[in-house]
């Protein structure tokens, strides 16, 4: 976030995806623009050995206009086509505004000159093609028209055949770049789909694991605290009825119910030490959830190997920040942040806290400090006209023993 300017203008529709997945998308659009720069070299080579006609400036000018033209439409069209690719079908704009939107126009205008300059109707139709095929027509429909586009596109190239004559091995490429460039740009748009959506799946099936989990343990916690109220229960109405005719066993029976109060918040300790099985990217993912389910605009960045950071001791950290920032906040937007930094990890909780916020006044912030303190780490906090930033760093291999300690609530300040 720009600390010049922390604010978003509104909330975020981007979805953090792992950097194996950035990495693939990049290398897709990038593969899709080169293949566009070899085609536009490809004809203005055979344009140059074979028609003659760039002797012509009008001809130079109109293919380099074209070019340009196909090239920025192409560049804009992958980032809406990123950009779509976070949103429902229902969240997209209308399909018909889509194929009217002015990077649409722009490539079939390039594509027009792009025709016109190379006196070829193959190379003009494969060029608007191609721009069409990088346009989200909804499931199901690029394939068909993409499959009815390369009929057409080889019916053109045996058009043309009998012109290609004397190009030599030109005409194999023109086969290939000129009717396989818009199946290949879908297929590649399609790889890029199948990515985002088992990235989509990945994460979903991660949520679901931690909510399953929850689910099971409290199942478990009502068991245990059932069992054990309903033997507190019965031990002290045994108490009161032995009170009156015999004390020393009624005082057994009360001495009974204080083990039992023991034996239960022992398993309540040892239950809630086994919460610490949540990943904290799944408890970060929650946060940022429940605060955008606040009315915040939040933007989540996790590092990719966040499994690696010790859940036990920043797991509650997480959710105490973001407990502070929905009872203490007051504002419009939030940021959560992990990363790591030499041998420790940081959290950063941000956000603007209102004219009226009474952020880090509290006591939770001196509990968290206290927290991280024992493991090793620190809390630092800063605020601004219109930012409130809590800091956590702890050490990459924090000891187990005190966070241990201080999930089960030892050491804690009374």
């Amino acid at each position: 976030m720009n600390d010049r300017d922390p604010r978003p203008a509104a909330a975020p529709r981007s979805t953090t995806l792992a950097r194996e997945v950035v990495a693939t998308s990049w290398y897709i659009a990038v593969s899709i623009v080169f293949f566009m720069i070899s085609a536009l070299g490809i004809w203005s080579l055979w344009a140059l050995l074979v028609r003659t006609r760039l002797e012509d400036p009008a001809v130079i000018v109109g293919y380099a206009v074209g070019s340009i033209a196909v090239l920025v439409s192409t560049v804009v069209l992958l980032v809406r086509y990123r950009a779509d690719g976070d949103v429902g079908e229902a969240d997209r704009p209308p399909r018909l505004r889509r194929f009217l939107s002015w990077p649409v126009l722009l490539g079939t205008g390039g594509s027009v000159l792009l025709g016109a300059a190379t006196v070829s109707v193959l190379f003009g139709a494969s060029v608007l093609a191609t721009i069409l095929c990088q346009v989200r027509w909804g499931p199901g429909i690029r394939w068909r028209g993409v499959i009815l586009v390369e009929a057409a596109l080889v019916a053109l190239w045996f058009a043309e055949r009998a012109r290609l004559e004397g190009a030599g091995s030109l005409t194999f490429a023109l086969l290939v770049f000129g009717v396989a460039l818009p199946a290949s740009i879908a297929l590649s748009l399609w790889s890029w789909d199948v990515v985002l959506e088992l990235d989509r799946a990945r994460a979903t099936e991660s949520r679901l694991a931690a909510t399953q989990e929850r689910l099971r343990l409290a199942g478990e916690l009502h068991d245990l605290q059932g069992h054990h109220l309903q033997v507190i229960a019965l031990q002290l109405e045994l108490a009161e009825r032995m009170l009156a005719r015999d004390p020393d066993a009624a005082g057994e029976q009360i001495r009974l119910a204080r083990a039992s109060v023991d034996a239960a918040r022992t398993g309540t300790r040892e239950l809630a030490g086994r919460f610490r099985g949540v990943p904290l990217p799944d408890e970060l993912a929650n946060a940022a959830d429940l605060l955008r389910a606040a009315g915040l605009a939040v933007r989540s960045d996790v590092a990719a190997d966040a499994v690696l950071a010790p859940a036990d001791l920043l797991g509650p950290v997480v959710r105490e920040c973001t407990t502070n920032v929905l009872k203490h906040g007051g504002g419009r937007w939030a940021e959560v942040r992990l990363d790591r930094d030499g041998g420790f990890w940081r959290v950063v909780f941000a956000n603007d806290p209102g004219p009226t916020s009474s952020l880090g006044a509290g006591s939770g912030l001196a509990g968290i400090s206290h927290r991280v303190g024992v493991a090793g780490g620190d809390l630092r906090t800063r605020r601004e006209h219109d930012r409130f930033e809590v800091v956590v760093s702890v050490p990459a291999e924090a000891p187990a023993a005190a966070a241990r300690r201080e999930q089960a609530g030892e050491g804690m300040p009374r």
